[in-house]
């Protein structure tokens, strides 16, 4: 599996905030987004032009302690012609924040993995900007290398100590005897493999029998991980009522 670089990421959080910006100023500020029920389309660009702001503050400040992560929130413009500038603006300062010089600093990691605090919110940015995107465009195409590093990501995230912390109803709904769940792109060499054990669930980059194997491009693996595309718009082969189960009991917040 290719590996996402620093590089990349930054370029792609500039373009993908570009093409989110395009497509709010053609659908307008105050059109309903399904994909985000109850969000008009001024909401989710606040959203995320906040959002790339805050984990700016975060890196910038080198934060290490949680509770002491940022509580105020950039102000969007009230003129929606000012919002691809302003979106311009914040994808901008995440990108300098995540510069090469920042990458290994010590700073708070949210997933409590073995990425560097500013590697795991430039990851965490980069799948904020891609799948809000696709809320505002409804446009499912992403690079795959990009798509399948995002899927580790959240991945990641699910299995980790805070989501146990956080979100401890979907982490015990995710314990299990050892049922098993295969993500598999069919457009680049990826795949997820993840078990149900008694303690939790853990993953592992990996293609091998399971219980439930549900194959797409890995665009498409990663909109279905995030709830943005239905289980339909994928291949599965065996369990379907597994991968549903892992789909309806791991849902994020806002996004």
């Amino acid at each position: 599996m290719n590996e996402l670089t620093a590089e990349l990421a930054r370029r792609a959080i500039v373009e993908y905030t570009r093409r989110m910006a395009d497509a709010a100023t053609a659908a307008g500020p105050d059109t309903v987004v399904p994909t985000t029920p109850g969000w008009t389309v001024t909401e989710v660009v606040e959203h995320l032009g906040q959002t790339q702001h805050w984990v700016a503050e975060i890196i910038e400040r080198r934060i290490t302690d949680p509770t002491k992560l940022p509580t105020e929130m950039a102000v969007l413009p009230g003129d929606p012609a000012e919002w691809p500038a302003w979106l311009a603006g914040s994808a901008e300062r995440v990108v300098n924040a995540c510069s090469d010089d920042a990458l290994d600093a010590e700073v708070f990691n949210a997933a409590g993995d073995e990425r560097t605090g500013a590697r795991f919110w430039m990851s965490s940015v980069l799948n904020e900007t891609i799948v809000h995107g696709f809320d505002v465009s409804g446009d499912p195409e992403v690079d795959a290398g990009v798509a399948a590093a995002l899927v580790g990501n959240h991945l990641a995230m699910l299995t980790s100590p805070t989501w146990t912390m956080l979100r401890s109803e979907s982490a015990n709904a995710l314990r299990g005897t050892g049922q098993t769940l295969q993500w598999r792109a069919t457009d680049i060499d990826g795949g997820w493999f993840v078990e149900r054990r008694p303690d939790g669930a853990a993953w592992q980059p990996a293609t091998r029998p399971a219980d439930v194997t549900v194959a797409g491009p890995a665009s498409a693996l990663l909109l279905i991980l995030t709830r943005r595309l239905p289980l339909t718009a994928a291949d599965i082969t065996g369990d379907t009522g597994l991968a549903r189960h892992w789909l309806d009991n791991t849902a994020h917040v806002a996004g």
